[in-house]
């Protein structure tokens, strides 16, 4: 799942790419509030690493200054 802090934004992807370069894009598509969070996302991964994951978004209330993501996980 991605946590949202500092600004609510409209996150409308993200793309997931692991180790062996292979990419994963997920749609999204939800408005975040300041604070608040995506549904736990699965993976099709495997057991595979992640190596970066990129996000699309806009960010809103730009009076709040930039919104920060954050990545959450298990194994």
């Amino acid at each position: 799942k991605f946590k949202v802090t500092d600004s609510p934004l409209n996150m409308h992807r993200a793309v997931v790419t692991y180790d062996d370069g292979a990419p994963e894009s997920l749609e999204v598509r939800q408005e975040i509030a300041k604070g608040g969070e995506t549904r736990d996302i699965d993976l099709k991964g495997g057991k595979r690493s992640i190596r970066t994951i990129e996000f699309w978004y806009d960010t809103k209330g730009l009076l709040n200054g930039k919104a920060d993501v954050t990545a959450y996980g298990q194994r």
